[in-house]
Order: structure tokens, then sequence, then C-alpha cells
């Protein structure tokens, strides 16, 4: 068939406007799903494997828009419980006090498998183990969270009460009142204050909660309707986190420089302290299943509570925590 010019300007513009036409079925044009996640602390390297999932698109993968919000804990439990917010990061404890409150908040991926609270203490002080402490002045953020929590799980160990130390209520300024000796041992995290410690000098014994008893620390938390209406969008969000810490553990260099993106005063900040603090806070991801609860963990921060006066009695931990969102095993 002979094509006039005219038909053949009409049929190349055709295929130019079909060439430039969206593509709906194209990964990078599909909508995405805008999810807040609280954490709960200021921006910090810390946080690396959430920057890690953001920046290498291991949420965008799963059609979510992470965006994160440093906010603090317990509204975020009692936010996810009303059903305001779909998700957040949280300490284990905190997911129980709530459902003994009525809560339908659950705990769907564990990020931290090792407890990170200990108590450290300046190596002339002779402060080894839980018993050493009595009688001694103990620095503490406050009477609340996982740092409190986890300073009780290693009096219980040693057979101790709180009236057997003096606890003194300091904020987060641990690091300067152990330096200037105005107690003799403080409640700390294990990838922050001990590390600042040493750095400047001061070195350090810590008594690791998780060397005495096994308690749920920080993971990955949603309600019950969430799971019931959309529970693809759970697993999407547990299998994003799980890269993201996967990766970081594998690329820890890399997984620190994105943090710079995140984190404005990374840059600025003592490299070699920063470095240490993530390595030592992978340390405490490592699982051989990443996100895996013990149910261990659950059993001993559900009694713990009660023995503290914090829940009156035993949540149901079978609505408390769930394993099923996590990947399958691979063979």
């Amino acid at each position: 068939m002979k094509l006039t010019r005219f038909t053949l300007l009409l049929v190349l513009a055709a295929f130019v406007l079909a060439a430039c036409a969206p593509q709906g079925a194209s990964p990078t044009a599909k909508s995405l799903t805008d999810v807040r996640l609280p954490v709960g602390y200021i921006p910090n390297v810390q946080f690396a494997p959430m920057y890690v999932a953001i920046d290498k698109g291991f949420f965008a993968e799963e059609g979510l828009n992470v965006t994160i919000d440093y906010s603090m804990e317990n509204d975020n439990v009692a936010l996810v419980g009303a059903g305001q917010l779909s998700f957040a990061i949280v300490s284990g404890e905190q997911v129980i006090m709530g459902r003994a409150k009525g809560l339908p908040v659950v705990y769907v991926a564990a990020w931290y498998q090792q407890f990170p609270v200990a108590v450290a203490a300046k190596k002339e002080q002779n402060i080894r183990q839980p018993a050493d402490l009595k009688g001694k002045r103990v620095a503490i953020p406050g009477p609340y969270g996982a740092s409190y929590v986890g300073f009780r799980a290693l009096l219980h160990s040693a057979g101790l009460q709180e009236t057997d130390v003096i606890l003194d209520s300091v904020g987060f300024t641990q690091v300067e009142t152990l330096a200037t000796d105005r107690a003799q041992a403080g409640v700390v995290y294990i990838a922050n204050e001990p590390i600042q410690l040493e750095a400047q000098g001061y070195p350090v014994d810590v008594i690791r909660v998780s060397d005495y008893l096994s308690l749920v620390a920080n993971g990955l938390i949603t309600n019950e309707k969430t799971i019931q209406e959309n529970p693809a969008l759970v697993r999407g969000m547990v299998r994003g986190l799980l890269r993201g810490i996967q990766y970081t553990i594998d690329h820890p260099d890399e997984a620190y420089e994105i943090s710079k993106k995140y984190v404005e005063t990374l840059p600025q900040a003592d490299e070699k302290v920063q470095k240490q603090v993530l390595a030592t806070s992978i340390e405490l991801w490592k699982a051989d299943r990443l996100g895996y609860s013990d149910p261990t963990a659950w059993e001993n921060t559900n009694k713990l509570l009660v023995e503290m006066g914090w829940i009156e009695q035993p949540v149901d931990l079978s609505k408390a925590y769930r394993n099923d969102f996590l990947p399958e095993r691979e063979e």
C-alpha cells in the first residue's frame, strides 16, 4: 500500500506519542503507600538499617514510601494501638504494657536480638557483676523505659532490691556523671555511653543485662486492625526492615556513609567513635534468623513487669507478638 506524505507523518506522530505515553506497569511509576515510622529517638547512626532500607529502595520495592519520625515511644504505642499509626519501632516491654491497658498492639519483627541496656562503671570502681552494685550510687535517665527495666532485671539477678542502691535520675548525662565521679555506676546503652567514655580515656567495665536475663528489645510493631485488613502491608514493612538490617551487617562502611544523609551531625562527628557505635550495634542485631522473637524473652519480660508492679498480671503473649510475618527461611 502506498502512503502519502501526510499519512506517513501521522503514522510517525502516533509512534512518538506511544513512546512518550506513561507506562503504568513500570515499577518506578507505580504509586507508593506512605508510611510514617516513629523510632522514639533523635537521628542517630544506630538507625542505619532504616536509612539503608530507604536509600537502597528496599521499602520502595515493597510499594512503600517510608519516612522516619523521631518522637516519644510511649506516645507511639498509644497511636498505633488507636489505629492512628500503622507502625512504630518500640521496646518489647512497651508492647506488654500497652496490651495490659487494652491496646491491640502487636510486635511483628525483632530488630535487636540482645537487650541493649547495661550498667557501666570506671574500672577503678571494681563493679563487675550485679551484686557489686549494693550500696553504690547509680546514675539512670529516670525510673522509666527500657533502661529502668533492664536495671531492675540486673538487681533481681543478684537478689537485690532498689533500696539496696542509691538511684540518681540524671537524664541523659550518664557520660558526664561517670566521668566526674558523681556516681559510681550508670545505667547505659551498650552502643553509646561506654564507647564515649572509653574515647575520653575512661576504661569501663560493662555489665550487660542480656548476660543475666533474656528480655525483649526494640522491634517493629503494628496493630490487630492492620494485620487483619492489610497483611501484605505488614509483610512488606517487615521484609524492607530486615533487608536494611542485613545489608547494614554485610556493608557497615556503606551504611555509615548512607547514614550521613539522614543524620545532620554525623559528618562532623568523631568518625572512629561513631563507627564503633555502629559496629557495636550490629553485634546486638545479629541472629540466625533476623526478626525472630524468642518466646523465652517474652515470658521473662512479662514476669518481670509483674514483679515491678508495672502490670497487675501477665498478659496473653499469644496476641502480643508474631513470627509468621518473617520471610521464609532459605534452604
